[in-house]
């Protein structure tokens, strides 16, 4: 039977096909007068992103999804002698897999084919408001070039910017997201993300890798409200990014309403998604709309079935306050916008909708009743649940990890406290630059690994606020039976 393109049902089940963006020359653009519009806390380091740490990520991912394209030329690929520039989509020694997927090499597939050209150099053009002399220019442009372009902002060879850079691109998961054999296109919150919403929705329409799927592809309209309101009014206000999605079965679905997806985006999916049958059951998780957590998946991921990575500011134990007398209750700043709440439809009766007291009782019955769990569900928490790490480490992604398959996920090497944490619940940690040898040179295999945060170097890249959970959209994972 012939393997599916796209098709995801869980967080956890095995990794197979995914789309990613290596770090491009935009993000050495990135100045500090502009980060926090390009929705940047600082400036990074792009070598030391591409070389030393994003680099790491993708031998990472060959060897899980496509072995072929890196066993055995290691060392080769390393070398600094022989300069391969391995993670960079315009050098010809680049890893282009059919599994670890590069947006910009779909991108310039595409631009090959005139019609597509016309239509999408004129709607960046518009949406950059370029002139006509440079829209003629684009059109001159080879196809590689092109693509690069329209992502970095430049050509190749010069240094002349002709528009802003698209610095998040690297967070493909913000995108879209597939929903077993569906694709939920994203409504970005921020105009800096307006062009990679526009380049995907080209790639995702006209790319032959998702013929089969363009009637399954969906699109959140407006709110016929949201014409008539003030422009700085958020009520009605349609915006959904992928970091707030989460497919954690085949019939469910959860949805975080946050700093960068709206309660109305929320509405207006579930209505499709119930109308196309795609899910029978959705979970709207509200988190405060603050900087500090920005998409569900900044506070809590799952490692395997019955055990997630979460804030423990988010659990029973600090949402019942069991612990605190009648002094500390007065004396507590919280607000109520600090809490979270969670509310879930089904299908079958969507006017009766389940409420849970807290995010925990949520992924318990997730583990127990979606996936069929019966030993205990556990949380591993950020920091250590110790004060001030759990929220210093939140921020530095440590609830942010990807699963690779069934309990091994990949996450930053910074967040000492929840890698013990991690330790604490029994899994293994391993530095990828020591698993990569190990794969390598055969002492280890994918198959065997089982129960382990790969810890990735991550200096750079957790400035740029997002984890590896961020960094992927899984286009294929293996469904689990329950």
């Amino acid at each position: 039977m012939k393997e599916k393109e796209i098709y995801v049902t869980s967080e956890t089940g095995t990794l197979k096909r995914l789309l990613v963006h290596s770090p491009d020359s935009g993000l050495g653009k990135v100045v500090p007068s502009k980060a926090q519009d390009w929705l940047f806390e600082d400036i990074v380091h792009l070598e030391t992103i591409r070389r030393k740490e994003y680099d790491y990520y993708i031998k990472l991912l060959l060897y899980f999804l496509d072995s072929g394209k890196i066993k055995g030329r290691l060392a080769e690929i390393d070398d600094p002698k022989n300069n391969y520039e391995f993670y960079k989509p315009s050098s010809i020694h680049f890893y282009r897999s059919t599994h670890v997927i590069e947006i910009e090499w779909l991108l310039a597939e595409i631009l090959e084919q005139v019609d597509i050209r016309l239509k999408l150099v004129a709607s960046v053009c518009a949406v950059e408001n370029c002139s006509y002399e440079l829209q003629n220019e684009l059109m001159q442009a080879d196809a590689k070039e092109l693509a690069h372009i329209f992502i970095t902002g430049t050509y190749y060879k010069e240094t002349e910017m002709l528009f802003p850079p698209v610095p998040n691109f690297i967070f493909t998961r913000d995108i879209g997201i597939v929903i077993n054999d569906h694709i939920l296109l994203n409504k970005p919150a921020r105009q800096a993300r307006t062009r990679e919403a526009l380049l995907m929705k080209y790639i995702f329409y006209n790319h032959p890798l998702f013929k089969n799927y363009r009637d399954k592809i969906i699109e959140l309209p407006e709110s016929a409200y949201q014409f008539l309101l003030p422009s700085d009014s958020e009520e009605k206000l349609v915006t959904l990014e992928g970091g707030d999605i989460m497919v954690v079965s085949a019939g469910h679905l959860l949805i975080g309403v946050s700093e960068r997806t709206s309660l109305e985006a929320a509405h207006i999916a579930i209505k499709i998604l119930f109308e196309k049958n795609v899910v029978q059951k959705v979970s709207v998780i509200k988190i405060p709309r603050k900087r500090d957590y920005m998409h569900i998946d900044t506070i809590f991921t799952q490692v395997q079935k019955n055990i997630w990575v979460m804030l423990g500011k988010f659990s029973r134990k600090h949402v019942k306050k069991e612990d605190t007398d009648d002094i500390q209750k007065a004396l507590d700043t919280r607000k109520k916008e600090e809490a979270i709440s969670v509310v879930q439809f089904k299908k079958k009766n969507i006017s009766n909708p389940v409420y849970f007291d807290n995010l925990e009782d949520l992924l318990i019955d997730i583990s127990k009743n979606d996936l069929g769990c019966t030993e205990k569900v556990k949380f591993i928490y950020s920091g250590n649940n110790e004060f001030p790490f759990d929220v210093r480490e939140q921020w530095t992604d440590s609830c942010n990890v990807l699963a690779l398959k069934e309990g091994v996920v990949v996450g930053y090497d910074r967040n000492d406290k929840t890698l013990q944490a991690f330790i604490k619940a029994g899994f293994k940690t391993i530095d990828v630059k020591e698993l990569l040898q190990q794969l390598e040179d055969g002492t280890a295999t994918v198959k065997d690994i089982k129960n382990t945060l790969i810890v990735m170097p991550s200096a750079e890249l957790s400035r740029a606020r997002g984890g590896f959970h961020c960094m992927s959209m899984p286009l294929l994972r293996e469904s689990e039976s329950r």
